[in-house]
């Protein structure tokens, strides 16, 4: 779920003070883009939103919420965005982002 080895080298790489902004800042964004997904979906902007979040993901460590929004990004991609189900997504959400802050 979590890459711990990816948050033990993005600290290594930008030191534990910057990391912790870091995490606190990709947190917010990410949650702002989640409420707005569970609030008011919009299916054409899919392939943009989970390309974020798969990005701010994969920088982060969050290797099973990476993976996931990709296949969503690929989906919305190929004209699919109306079919994705974004449940899987918020719960991997909520189930990394517990987590990460466990760990």
């Amino acid at each position: 779920m979590i890459d711990w080895t990816r948050v033990q080298d993005l600290k290594d790489e930008i030191g534990e003070d910057d990391f912790a902004e870091v995490a606190e800042m990709f947190l917010d964004e990410v949650d702002e883009v989640i409420a707005r997904l569970k609030s008011a979906p919009d299916p054409a902007r899919y392939e943009a939103d989970l390309h974020f979040i798969k990005s701010s993901a994969l920088n982060l460590g969050f290797s099973d919420l990476s993976a996931l929004c990709q296949a969503g990004e690929r989906r919305a991609a190929s004209g699919g965005a109306a079919a994705i189900d974004l449940t899987p997504v918020f719960a991997i959400y909520d189930a990394s982002r517990a987590a990460f802050l466990e760990g």
